[in-house]
């Protein structure tokens, strides 16, 4: 089974940064696309960031030119550069792993059959 695990999160201020890192193991790693997810209280969880087994990817455009998806084959890692914090990035940040790959419906939750524990990232 694939499994994720995750870090990097924190409270920073405003205009700061954070690296998330997902780290992926019991699979076949190039066959798989990922996405980052994040939820806040008292919202659904939105889909952000993905990338699929080519390195090709996609943003929701509320962090579009702001948050930058990357993975590292090496390490079998999976991150996510988040960079001009805003307080309306507060939430917990999830990475979440498709065997299938699906591009055009990267931001439906239902895609992903395996999901990290999330990572929270306040911003003041």
């Amino acid at each position: 089974d694939v499994q994720l695990v995750e870090s990097g999160g924190g409270s920073v201020q405003a205009g700061g940064s954070l690296r998330l890192a997902c780290v992926v193991t019991g699979y076949t790693y190039s066959a798989y696309c990922f996405a980052y997810f994040r939820q806040a209280p008292g919202k659904e969880r939105e889909g952000i960031a993905f990338i699929d087994d080519h390195g090709r990817t996609n943003y929701a455009d509320s962090v579009k030119g702001r948050f930058t998806i990357s993975k590292d084959s090496a390490e079998l890692t999976v991150y996510l550069q988040v960079n001009s914090l805003k307080p309306e990035d507060t939430a917990m940040y999830y990475c979440a792993a498709d065997g299938a790959c699906y591009p055009g419906s990267w931001q439906e939750d239902y895609e992903y059959p395996s999901w990290g524990q999330g990572t929270q990232v306040t911003v003041s």
